[in-house]
């Protein structure tokens, strides 16, 4: 048994585009945590500067993981599932380590899929899908990795490089403000050592949400620091939020979100439905009525009006599980058949639209989870009519309180 594995700090928080992609932690957690919709750091997370020698340390950790992966013929085999079984025979010795060195269990809501520490089994799989995904991606966290130097972003990435030849893409997470603020001599030094994309959250582009959500970041910092990113010659791919402006703010909330798309040509859009989570300022706002949670129908006519506002070239996805509609393509070129798209969802009546929500939820955590969970199940036992979960529910208020369950599960 080769005793030097150990566990490496992995990026939990990553774009949907990066769940394959080798991580390594530059920082921990987020500079900012303070926008009132955003569960994932209140009040569990300290935000810290990683050193040199800490993320050389891991580098170095991946590689002897990396190694004995290759060693045992585990990365030959011969589906994906036969590679983690044998992992996981790699990895039983180390069992009772694991659980013992293991981050304590959380009761939180969302302690499934965010763990401020990994064990040494949350490495190996990690590093096993990084190689069956092909190797080729890196992302460097965590929240906001412009905060760094160049120098220092500059000397990662040629250690990562020099250990692990077959990366051909890096991407980071980035706040606006933090790529406004940069000279753009320095983001030019980040594409120059390899940086390919940054990955901005933007959420909105109404700076009456923006202040609302405390995102601390405004609608002319969205444009500065997208058209600086550009400029220096890395690929900029935004996050918008569906339903951020509430039932109250939803048409602004499209609008100026749009404008500030046509006036910052992103290369990517990515939608990310609202949800309001437990233990967040933002559900907080909706018990005290200071903030109206938009209906689903409503947050879909707010879609369908941004599509049709956005004039520049761009690319649309929606892969996050929070969203109810697919809705992919090409703008302004694919315009008509994403209308297609979002009228027959519109086009339904109120029961048909519940059952489509049901349904479009639970396909959706079955995709990123792989299956559902015990909870879950329980909550539908008494509507299930087969084994291929078939389901009869009367009552709207059943299909309700199903389809917020679910979703309040979802990780965005």
């Amino acid at each position: 048994m080769n005793r030097s594995l150990e566990p490496f700090e992995i990026c939990h928080i990553r774009p949907p585009t990066e769940n394959n992609s080798l991580t390594i932690r530059l920082t921990r957690n987020c500079g900012w945590n303070r926008c009132s919709f955003c569960p994932v750091y209140k009040g569990h997370a300290v935000f810290s500067r990683r050193t040199i020698d800490d993320v050389q340390a891991d580098i170095e950790r991946i590689g002897r993981i990396d190694d004995l992966l290759h060693q045992e013929a585990i990365l030959s085999s011969s589906s994906q599932a036969e590679a983690f079984k044998k992992a996981e025979e790699l990895i039983r010795p180390w069992e009772k380590e694991i659980k013992k060195h293991s981050a304590s269990s959380s009761d939180d809501w969302f302690s499934p899929w965010f763990k401020e520490e990994s064990d040494l089994r949350d490495s190996v799989f990690h590093v096993l899908s990084w190689r069956l995904g092909g190797g080729e991606t890196c992302f460097l966290g965590d929240a906001d990795s412009l905060i760094l130097s160049a120098d220092f972003f500059t000397d990662v990435m040629a250690r990562v490089t020099k250990s692990f030849p077959s990366v051909k893409r890096f991407t980071v997470y980035g706040r606006t403000a933090s790529a406004a603020r940069k000279p753009l001599e320095e983001l030019i030094a980040f594409r120059e050592a390899g940086l390919h994309r940054i990955h901005f959250g933007l959420e909105s582009g109404s700076d009456k949400v923006l202040n609302f959500m405390n995102k601390g970041e405004t609608a002319e910092k969205h444009i500065k620091g997208c058209r600086k990113t550009k400029e220096a010659g890395l690929s900029c791919s935004v996050y918008i939020m569906p339903g951020l402006g509430g039932a109250e703010w939803s048409e602004e909330h499209g609008r100026e979100t749009a404008r500030v798309i046509n006036e910052s040509s992103p290369d990517f859009i990515r939608l990310r439905t609202l949800e309001i989570f437990p233990e967040t300022p933002l559900q907080a706002a909706a018990l005290n009525g200071s903030f109206r949670e938009a209906p689903e129908e409503q947050v879909v006519s707010e879609i369908r009006q941004l599509i049709e506002a956005i004039e520049v070239d761009t690319v649309l996805y929606s892969d996050s599980a929070s969203n109810l509609l697919t809705v992919n393509g090409r703008l302004p070129h694919n315009k008509e058949a994403m209308y297609r798209l979002i009228d027959r969802y519109l086009d339904l009546t109120p029961r048909g639209k519940l059952e489509f929500s049901l349904m479009a939820r639970l396909t959706s955590f079955h995709g990123q989870y792989g299956g559902l969970t015990q909870e879950i199940l329980t909550a539908l036992q008494p509507f299930i009519l087969d084994e291929h979960l078939n389901l009869a529910i009367a009552s709207d208020h059943e299909l309700i309180r199903l389809i917020r369950l679910i979703r309040s599960r979802l990780m965005p």
